[in-house]
């Protein structure tokens, strides 16, 4: 299958040899070079993933987040979860935009099961990250994929289907011919493919081993635990079977296979909704996400509705509550529309419920950096940071409360019956105050001891409590966080902020660009353009940054300490595209040049404004002899590229094999 179609068909439908390698050795318990010490990073982080908060590095490379991991610590993250590190197919010839020139969903097409991808690093990058992520007291994630490949066979590697029985047909499972039509038949929903993905057969043993030298290679290297993707489409023991003599044992191997099990972080992507047996996945699993509560999340945020009946259901039946909870998920935020329904303070008032709560574990989706209400994508680039909103002062006053408050119990409060504000009451230890819609007053009930308080989001605001009254100077204001407590804080500078403003243009068509660098809580900061020499910058202060002779895409590092010392990073990459036109009228030419080519030939045209002149396989081109065809441009286009195909079948030919080509009026191209 054409990677075009694979493109249209999982913007739709995502989420919804050998391999023994060389161990990596033992991990270090410090990093020397560190600016933390193991004492410093305690004191911000849980020692255990499960009582403290996890920060989804989606689609950072290994060196962004080991560059971040200060921040990450600081922000009081306690694990951070990278993207899917496997090896994966490399589409668009290796183009490197979230979506666009590149995809994000390559990682989540396996082609291999060993460390190390073109999108997030190498294995010894991965190790690196590992390694400086425990130095600060964090714990490392990953996310990992067991039940199905890349769609385009011929990318999947040899060894692989050697541990699948030796062949595709071995590989994958006897229903892997049909699509999942009906999501509350069990053994469709574990045996077919679901969005065009191949579905591996778990539950063979030769699979098995082969995966989980995988698995325990990544802990080798120090990962602490794992998020299984589309966890329900791997069979529970008492689920329908096919008739191959295997059993549906792949998550109880899962725990005797997996090294160190019991100290591992482990738990699966189970999307509710229809037959989805949450209570047997979280039992064979040990935990799994609660997108039902997610989505309670997200409608009491866009409604303003914080009534505690509506936000202290978890939805999961009469399951322990072993949970991962979010705001949103990648998924959320990419296939269902949330991220146009939801602002980034909304964001954080969601982020303030789910983690100042005493059950789940909270994840905080990175969302694309500089990402806004009109850019899905923002920069548009796999491999630097997400949006900054992640140390936000009030995300990490809450991380830092969730850690301070382990081991009390909670208590949901809407103070004076107003459904539009919540508190989250942790014994009498600290409470959490989330307001949404309007000022609230104080002098509401709160249990808290008589004393002093002060606002440890905005470390200025002091409240007084007496007599199990709260009370300020002021009321809080809308769309607010307020976190209390004074047992167990620690405190610390306000981390320092590099960036570029947000009026910035990181794709152009032009010669140069120039950029606005930012700067907060730092006296100065630092640039490095492609690797050279860091230069000094202070808020507000322009570079400008010149189209690359060679390559197209520019490189800016950031860099800064607060007054503690503890060092921020960001990256900003800037896209400089050859733009050109081409005008109706305009005639190209293709000559077949190989046998395996089909008769009937058809040219697909797009461009990065995701315009094209018919959905694949395109529009069919004129025979004008045996082997020559020809194609004239029924419209003027902007940069257009383009793709010769024979109709864009499983088994058709194409060319490219990846981006398209670019239009030269009059050329006749040839299959190379």
């Amino acid at each position: 299958m054409h990677k075009r179609i694979i493109t249209a068909l999982l913007s739709v439908l995502l989420f919804t040899g050998t391999v023994a390698l060389a161990g990596c050795g033992e991990q270090k318990s410090g990093n020397q070079d560190s600016s933390k010490t193991e004492s410093e990073a305690s004191a911000q982080t849980a020692a255990n993933v499960a009582d403290g908060a996890i920060l989804q590095a989606f689609s950072w490379d290994f060196n962004t987040i080991k560059e971040c991991m200060p921040d990450i610590a600081a922000a009081g993250f306690s694990a951070v979860q990278t993207s899917p590190v496997n090896e994966c197919l490399v589409g668009e010839s290796g183009g490197m935009e979230l979506f666009g020139d590149g995809k994000w969903y390559y990682h989540y097409q396996p082609t291999d099961f060993k460390i190390g991808n073109y999108q997030l690093g190498t294995r010894d990058e991965f190790k690196a990250m590992c390694d400086e992520a425990h130095s600060y007291g964090v714990k490392v994630l990953v996310d990992v994929i067991a039940n199905h490949t890349t769609p385009q066979l011929d990318k999947v590697s040899p060894d692989l289907v050697e541990a699948g029985g030796g062949s595709f047909d071995t590989l994958f499972h006897q229903h892997n011919n049909k699509e999942i039509m009906d999501y509350s038949d069990r053994l469709q929903c574990t045996t077919a493919q679901m969005g065009g993905l191949p579905d591996i057969n778990t539950e063979r043993p030769s699979f098995q081993e082969y995966f989980f030298k995988f698995i325990n290679d990544c802990i080798d290297c120090g990962a602490d635990g794992f998020r299984y993707d589309t966890a329900k489409h791997i069979g529970l023991p008492d689920d329908p079977k096919e008739d191959d003599g295997f059993e549906n044992n792949f998550w109880e191997k899962v725990k005797t296979e997996t090294k160190d099990y019991d100290s591992k972080f482990i738990y699966g992507e189970v999307l509710q909704g229809g037959n989805d047996k949450i209570e047997e996945y979280i039992d064979a699993i040990g935990r799994t996400t609660s997108s039902v509560y997610g989505s309670k999340i997200r409608s009491a945020l866009v409604n303003n509705v914080l009534d505690t009946s509506a936000i202290k259901e978890y939805w999961l039946g009469k399951a322990p509550l072993n949970m991962v909870t979010w705001v949103e998920s990648h998924d959320n935020y990419i296939n269902d529309g949330t991220w146009l329904e939801l602002s980034d303070e909304q964001i954080i008032l969601g982020w303030s419920v789910i983690c100042s709560r005493k059950d789940g574990t909270p994840l905080f989706f990175s969302r694309p950096y500089h990402s806004g209400d009109d850019s899905e994508w923002g920069m548009n680039r796999i491999g630097p940071q997400g949006d900054d909103m992640y140390k936000d002062a009030r995300v990490s006053a809450v991380n830092h409360f969730r850690t301070a408050m382990i081991g009390e119990d909670e208590e949901l409060v809407n103070p004076d019956s107003d459904s539009t504000a919540i508190i989250i009451e942790r014994g009498k230890k600290g409470a959490v105050i989330v307001n949404s819609d309007k000022e609230l007053k104080t002098g509401f009930d709160i249990n808290l001891p008589d004393g002093e308080y002060t606002d440890r989001a905005d470390n200025t605001t002091v409240y007084t409590v007496k007599d199990g009254k709260l009370t300020s100077e002021k009321p809080i204001a809308e769309n607010s966080v307020v976190v209390l407590y004074n047992e167990g804080y620690v405190a610390q500078a306000a981390m320092a902020n590099v960036g570029v403003a947000e009026d910035t243009v990181f794709k152009t068509d032009g010669k140069s660009l120039s950029v606005t660098l930012t700067l907060e809580n730092a006296d100065k900061g630092t640039y490095s353009i492609n690797g050279s020499e860091a230069a000094e910058y202070k808020d507000g202060d322009k570079i400008t940054i010149e189209k690359p002779a060679d390559g197209e895409v520019v490189k800016v590092e950031l860099r800064a300490k607060n007054s503690e010392g503890t060092p921020t990073y960001e990256r900003a990459e800037f896209t400089f595209e050859n733009a050109y036109k081409i005008a109706k009228g305009t005639k190209v030419y293709f000559e077949k040049t190989k046998d395996d080519w089909a008769d009937d030939i058809n040219i697909y045209i797009y461009n990065t404004d995701d315009y094209e002149n018919d959905v694949w396989p395109g529009e069919p081109m004129t025979k004008d002899s045996d082997g020559k065809y020809s194609y004239t441009f029924t419209e003027d286009w902007d940069t257009p590229l383009i793709i010769f195909n024979d109709g864009g079948s499983a088994d058709g030919v194409q060319y490219p094999d990846g981006k398209g080509l670019t239009v030269e009026p009059d050329k006749t191209y040839q299959a190379e």
